[in-house]
């Protein structure tokens, strides 16, 4: 879908629909992706673990960025959210698995938690598209 030069994508997420957002969006030499769990539809995947949830939540985060024909080479921003800091050593491992050769800027923050109690994490990323 194009409006005002943005493109946008949408994914099987249960909450896009309901609460009216994309899961990435294209504008100029940007695209954002916003908070992505690791949610499959309605499965969750990596329930009680923080690094499988972070790798698969990045690794949903990464397929919307392939409907852009980015891949992870592009990612200049994470940012990570958790609801537990006992959990950022294996939200950091799986970070630095998927991304130490780019480097991108990156954010952890502790919340309060998620619409979901189960989800440990959810991520966002920034890509940049130009030459």
């Amino acid at each position: 879908m194009t409006s005002q030069g943005a493109r946008r994508v949408q994914s099987a997420s249960p909450w896009e629909e309901s609460f009216g957002f994309a899961r990435a969006v294209a504008a100029g030499d940007r695209v954002s992706v916003g908070g992505t769990t690791s949610f499959k539809g309605t499965v969750l995947y990596g329930e009680g673990d923080p690094y499988e949830q972070t790798r698969v939540a990045f690794g949903n985060a990464l397929e919307a960025l392939k409907e852009f024909g980015l891949g992870v080479e592009s990612v200049i921003r994470t940012r990570m959210y958790l609801s537990h800091v006992r959990d950022v050593d294996e939200a950091g491992r799986a970070h630095k698995e998927l991304f130490d050769s780019v480097r991108p800027a990156s954010t952890l923050l502790v919340v309060e938690g998620f619409v979901d109690p189960r989800i440990l994490v959810e991520v966002e990323l920034e890509a940049f598209r130009g030459a």
